[in-house]
């Protein structure tokens, strides 16, 4: 195998990525084992269908990444969107925590506690959602008789 390669599923009951670490699953990237030998890859995928079987996990993957100094990366854009989390809104999933690790996306995440002590908050800026509210009156049609023949919009 010239690629190292990572093991990743997701956790059937939410759904959530998690990556192969030693026998058991891990949900952030750079915990994950990265495999350089085929046949060692080959052996945690068999490992991880036990996991399928008992309606665990479902859909377990090899997936290349490129080792660097600084830990691994996953190379293609799926891997690393799968290992940031959702690309919708950066409240949930993945991004929501604190990032510990100077890297890319996929850091290893810990809550963080905000300054009231009221529960775990986000580091990164928060999603600002602008659902469209249309004023009053905007897109509606007001039509008056003038005349029998004369409408005026």
């Amino acid at each position: 195998m010239a690629t190292p390669q990572m093991l990743t599923a997701n956790r059937l009951v939410d759904g959530d990525v998690v990556y192969w670490r030693a026998g058991g699953w891990v949900e952030a990237f750079a915990d994950g084992d990265v495999f350089s030998a085929e046949a060692d890859a080959e052996a945690a995928l068999d490992a991880a269908r036990e996991f399928v079987a008992d309606n665990v996990m479902v859909n377990p993957y090899l997936f290349d990444v490129s080792a660097e100094a600084d830990g691994a990366r996953p190379v293609t854009e799926r891997e690393i969107i799968r290992a940031a989390g959702p690309t919708t809104r950066s409240d949930l999933g993945k991004q929501a925590h604190k990032i510990t690790s100077p890297s890319w996306g996929g850091r290893r995440i810990e809550p963080s506690e905000d300054a009231s002590g009221g529960g775990p908050t986000s580091t990164l800026p928060p999603t600002r959602l602008a659902f469209a509210r249309r004023p009053p009156h905007q897109g509606e049609v007001n039509i008056s008789t003038i005349g029998d023949d004369d409408v005026s919009i």
